[in-house]
């Protein structure tokens, strides 16, 4: 079974420091992901899962991919929408 991705919503940040956007992904057109974020570092732009601040104060994600190729394709897609609609 292979896996399409779109973005569904893409939320551009232009004031909110290195937070760029967030953005909402479609998978198959049967699951919606919500919250992926597109920050900018110090070496680019990258595309972080969906997280939530732990009673311990650390991070955790919300969605995990089950590799990296599944990552790295959602990652292009969402890029390639924000470069689409920041400019």
């Amino acid at each position: 079974m292979s896996l399409e991705f779109k973005v569904a919503k893409m939320f551009c940040l232009p004031d909110a420091g290195s937070l760029k956007a967030f953005a909402d992904i479609m998978v198959n057109d049967a699951l919606l992901i919500k919250g992926l974020r597109v920050v900018e570092g110090k070496k680019g732009l990258f595309v972080t899962m969906p997280r939530e601040q732990g009673k311990d104060s650390k991070w955790y994600d919300q969605v995990s991919c089950a590799s990296a190729e599944i990552f790295d394709d959602i990652a292009t897609k969402v890029l390639s929408e924000y470069q689409a609609v920041a400019v």
